[in-house]
């Protein structure tokens, strides 16, 4: 698995930081995860949902998002992705993150693997409140 420090986001920016300031870390690879399917929360001018936060998903945060029209535990295959389970590792649209936050549903951040970019949408409190890293 990459250590994020390659990573560019199809941008060319060079590195890439998480929401602490350090390089940023991969997500998962099972399931591979992330806008550019590279296992990171990496973003760029195409990723307009902002797919920037890593987040372990579990049952009250895929009960919420599909109920808000968002149905993250159904397979898809046709679109290769195998659906989602409690445990499961996962960029999340930072958006999205927030929303479920503000109404009590946010699932567990890890911090190191949370793209920069998602603090455009989360308050880095929020997220830290959240973490399940120690970093």
């Amino acid at each position: 698995m990459p250590d994020g420090s390659n990573m560019n986001g199809g941008g060319g920016r060079g590195m890439v930081r998480n929401v602490l300031g350090g390089i940023l870390q991969p997500c998962s690879t099972e399931p591979l995860t992330g806008f550019y399917r590279d296992g990171c929360c990496n973003t760029g001018p195409q990723d307009v949902g902002s797919h920037t936060v890593c987040a372990v998903v579990n049952e009250a945060f895929l009960t919420f998002s599909k109920k808000v029209g968002n149905d993250l535990s159904t397979p898809m295959p046709q679109y290769g992705f195998p659906g989602l389970k409690p445990g499961d590792r996962w960029c999340l649209c930072a958006p999205r993150w927030q929303q479920a936050y503000a109404a009590g549903f946010a699932p567990g951040v890890v911090l190191g693997a949370t793209h920069e970019g998602a603090l455009q949408f989360c308050g880095l409190d929020d997220l830290r409140s959240m973490a399940i890293d120690t970093q």
